[in-house]
């Protein structure tokens, strides 16, 4: 039982980006503010972004561009360990993610301010109710 728990401590991370994702999934199903919803997309985003970034770290690695992180090879040595070395790509991709994610987020703000100002409101039952008259 110390085990499991210690496990589950352990990886707390992961609990949180789950928990995260379920929240912002829920009020993008649920929630028929469309301001609410935006919101909503933002912390699933973000809880995506956790994730892969906590898959991408590596305990006790250093990044390939050290000098010391070499233990001894240089240019020299045709063979160098990359097993110690953590993986840059995963948190690359979130950067670029992240940029993507809020020009997202300011080109839906845009939109719901234009809505706003065409139907006086931002929840969507009201919103289909007035494009059908």
């Amino acid at each position: 039982m110390d085990d499991l728990l210690l496990f589950i401590i352990s990886k707390y991370n992961y609990w949180v980006a789950i928990i995260l994702l379920l929240i912002g999934l829920y009020g993008m199903i649920s929630k028929n503010n469309l301001l609410k919803k935006v919101i909503s997309m933002a912390i699933f985003q973000s809880a995506i972004f956790l994730f892969y970034i906590s898959i991408g770290t590596k305990q006790h690695a250093t990044i390939p561009i050290i000098e010391h992180g070499h233990n001894g090879y240089g240019a020299d040595h045709a063979v160098i360990d990359v097993a110690n070395y953590a993986n840059p790509l995963p948190h690359v991709l979130m950067l670029t993610a992240i940029v993507v994610g809020v020009a997202t987020l300011g080109v839906a703000l845009a939109v719901i301010q234009k809505i706003n100002q065409v139907h006086d409101t931002i929840e969507e039952d009201e919103i289909l109710r007035n494009m059908e008259e």
